[in-house]
């Protein structure tokens, strides 16, 4: 079966983003984003702190925990020329909390800015922390078209996550066209960030604030939280005309076996806190697919970009994630790791979600694609209000409330 992807032109999903429509800074309060509700088929304008009015009762909602690393390292070579490492995601050891824990060295897949004046030779950088002198240096290792592999090495026991704490800045998207400013330690994080390993934020998130969670809370809403870790390769866009040539970025995910059990006996309305959540969520679906095919592992899970449109249709949610949870009490484990490609498009059946919070996002984008998926054409209608109502766009913009097709 052909995937529905080869029959999309990304020119269909395009619209003219202004550079002004573009949120260079984020509000004074989070929650004062606008939010624009799409239900029942009607568009209408709110303000996010009146986000529970739109809840009821075990409800549910699930939220991405991930925390954004200090990823960007500036260095400088001996000649002068300007280097910008981004750390995107461990190589050696490939495990995030084994990196980040490691002393004197480790190795991780990254982009390099000013690469051509970067040839050879090891980069070197002194830190000071709290009085004491550090020297990092970084040396390429290889990689691909899409990123270098660096070890970084360091003549201390610090761990490489308090490393970057002491000598990174926060990686704002690129298309802020600016550098990162102090109020993006604090505000390109969201207040529930818990697990270090994301180099951009899942900006839905960025809304909220304790006063709305407390609401939701009170109103019997059910909170969950998944960990995904979100990828540079969220801010690319798709190059291609045709959709299926575009290569997906594989991100990591994890969820308790606690969070899949509420999920399972879950009869109420599901709603995804951003694009990164809902891909997490709709993985884990397949995944448990996966495992109830007679060839499928419990190690290394991983779902490819394609997948989705190629295994059986015909399970239920409630087989897919009773054979998850069985899988975790055979390993006698509580959390299962894996990773994801799935690109989401139109012709996607959803099998999780029933509605998203989410930002607006970048024309001919992966993300865009995502929306168009859960909405059909009404995204059009959706963004050309969005635009003829002054709201601000991407990571620092303003926020929707859209129900699935």
């Amino acid at each position: 079966m052909l995937h529905p992807a080869t029959r999309l032109n990304i020119s269909d999903y395009s619209y003219h983003l202004p550079d002004e429509r573009i949120a260079k800074f984020p509000l004074e309060e989070r929650d004062r984003s606008k939010l624009l509700v799409y239900r029942n088929g009607r568009i209408f304008t709110d303000v996010f702190t009146h986000l529970p009015d739109y809840f009821s009762k075990n409800d549910m909602l699930t939220f991405n925990n991930t925390r954004v690393i200090r990823a960007r390292i500036e260095m400088d070579k001996e000649t002068g020329a300007h280097i910008e490492i981004l750390c995107l995601e461990p190589h050696e050891p490939n495990d995030y909390q084994l990196s980040f824990a490691q002393q004197r060295t480790c190795q991780w897949k990254c982009m390099v800015g000013n690469l051509k004046k970067w040839k050879s030779g090891i980069l070197k950088k002194r830190i000071n922390r709290n009085g004491t002198e550090i020297e990092l240096q970084a040396e390429r290792m290889g990689g691909t078209d899409q990123y270098h592999i660096i070890r970084f090495s360091w003549d201390s026991d610090i761990d490489f996550g308090s490393l970057l704490d002491a000598c990174g800045c926060t990686p704002i998207p690129p298309y802020l066209n600016r550098k990162t400013d102090e109020i993006d330690e604090s505000r390109y994080q969201t207040i529930y960030s818990k697990h270090k390993g994301s180099v951009a934020a899942p900006t839905a998130g960025l809304h909220f604030t304790p006063q709305v969670l407390q609401h939701l809370s009170d109103k019997g809403v059910q909170l969950n939280e998944v960990t995904l870790h979100v990828g540079a390769g969220t801010f690319r866009p798709v190059q291609h005309q045709h959709v299926d040539q575009h290569e997906m970025h594989t991100e990591f995910f994890s969820v308790q076996s606690e969070i899949i059990r509420n999920l399972l006996a879950n009869e109420s309305v599901l709603t995804s806190v951003g694009t990164t959540s809902l891909r997490a969520l709709e993985s884990i679906y397949w995944l448990g697919v996966k495992m109830l095919q007679k060839d499928s592992r419990w190690e290394n899970l991983h779902l490819e970009q394609w997948e989705a449109y190629t295994l059986p249709q015909n399970i239920s949610v409630a087989q897919s994630l009773h054979k998850i949870c069985e899988m975790l009490d055979i390993q006698q484990q509580n959390t299962m790791y894996a990773s994801t490609k799935i690109m989401i498009v139109p012709g996607y059946t959803f099998r999780m979600c029933d509605r998203l919070i989410t930002n607006f996002h970048q024309p001919q984008s992966t993300l865009l694609l995502l929306i168009a998926a859960f909405v059909g054409e009404h995204w059009k209608g959706i963004y050309q209000y969005a635009m003829e109502n002054n709201f601000r766009f991407l990571s620092y913009g303003d926020v929707s409330l859209v129900e699935r097709l």
